[in-house]
């Protein structure tokens, strides 16, 4: 499979955050997401907060925040780090 491209974060989107497991099978795919596409991801949008919270237990999904404090998010449960990029590509275009 070729590698995936960084995804270009718009200008209306404020804020990225990522919640997830650290030990959980549904989270998996975002542990492998972040480990193989974040330094790539902040690269591409230096200026864009993209934050990680991991907490026991938790159901892992990606937020974005857009302009004027609108808030998407969408669960990335037992997705593969391949779906999460375009799951993130998805939340990113949206205005």
């Amino acid at each position: 499979m070729a590698a995936l491209r960084a995804v270009k974060i718009l200008p209306h989107v404020k804020e990225i955050r990522i919640h997830l497991c650290q030990k959980s099978d549904a989270s998996k795919g975002v542990r492998d997401f972040i480990e193989k596409h974040y330094i790539d991801l902040k690269k591409t949008n230096p200026a864009t907060p993209i934050l990680i919270r991991e907490c026991s237990g938790v159901l892992p999904k990606v937020y974005a925040r857009h302009e004027k404090g609108v808030e998407v998010s969408v669960s990335v449960s037992n997705l593969a780090a391949e779906k999460i990029h375009s799951v993130l590509e998805g939340l990113v275009q949206k205005k």
